[in-house]
């Protein structure tokens, strides 16, 4: 088992396990657009699927053939092995109001999110998570969204922005993904083959209960002890960034037929999902700030 850049950079592991170098790797599909513009979808879409709406698409709606599907033609097969939950807003060193103060912003933010910054004229980066701190603290990046409290204190960003904004509108829900090499999965007897799928989804589970568990205490940490100020897109730029994200995705829907097809999954589950949490867990947690706010 290798560590992060040990074996080859995070912009390599898809070539490694595709090419063989790798039997396994670990990552985010929405890296890969370059391959595929469909891989961000089994990823993150801004204001798309939460953490158990994309696993129950995945896992009952369609998604996991559609991924399939895709990856079959890189000799890969796929696994959802992790999930964040909802991310943070991120980081900045001025407050956000409106929509217009992301122009000129150099921001780090990757995948779909962060297409749709660029089209409301920030600057964005894609850097890996070891270089977020030193761009931020030097002022090469302006802001930057990593994951949330947890993660986000152990990487000491508090210590480069003052201001934390919620809700994390581009990443509702980020799925990590476990990438197999096809021929070496179809090598192993058929026992050692739902080992692998049943761990994967056990590590899915567990990462998802562990950030549940840690953002909490997290929160209170940056709050209380480093004196972050905690902030809340409006009402009004989150509608205009929503805009926004609706086209970019509807273009990539339109590039090719496979990327429609998944597109078309994706959005009726959406659909379907917002109807039911809204009398769910949307009225549920409503119900419960009643009393316990």
């Amino acid at each position: 088992v290798y560590g992060a850049g040990e074996l080859v950079p995070a912009s390599g592991v898809f070539d490694a396990v595709s090419g063989g170098t790798a039997e396994m790797g670990h990552g985010v599909s929405y890296y890969w657009k370059g391959k595929h513009e469909a891989t961000q979808f089994f990823a993150a879409v801004p204001f798309g699927l939460n953490a158990n709406e994309i696993n129950g698409w995945l896992r009952y709606g369609g998604g996991q053939e559609l991924w399939d599907e895709l990856y079959a033609q890189f000799g890969l097969k796929a696994f959802p092995v992790g999930n964040t939950g909802v991310q943070m807003g991120g980081w900045f060193n001025k407050e956000i109001n409106e929509v217009g103060d992301f122009s000129g912003l150099v921001m780090r933010m990757p995948g779909l999110g962060g297409e749709v910054l660029r089209r409301l004229n920030a600057t964005v980066k894609s850097l890996p998570g070891g270089e977020i701190f030193q761009a931020l603290k030097t002022g090469a990046i302006d802001a930057t969204e990593w994951v949330g409290p947890y993660n986000d204190l152990a990487f000491g960003l508090h210590q480069a922005a003052k201001y934390y904004y919620w809700p994390g509108w581009h990443e509702p829900g980020t799925a990590l993904e476990g990438m197999v090499n096809a021929k070496a999965l179809a090598a192993l007897p058929s026992d050692l083959q739902a080992i692998v799928e049943y761990a994967c989804q056990a590590a899915n589970e567990d990462m998802l209960n562990e950030f549940t568990a840690r953002n909490n205490g997290a929160l209170q940490i940056l709050v209380k002890q480093h004196g972050v100020q905690l902030r809340r897109f409006s009402d009004e730029l989150l509608t205009e960034v929503g805009k926004t994200a609706a086209d970019v995705v509807a273009e990539i829907a339109a590039k090719d037929p496979f990327s429609n097809k998944v597109y078309t999954s994706f959005d009726n589950f959406r659909s379907a999902s917002v109807s039911y949490t809204r009398i769910s867990e949307e009225a549920y947690t409503q119900a419960r700030a009643l009393t316990f706010g």
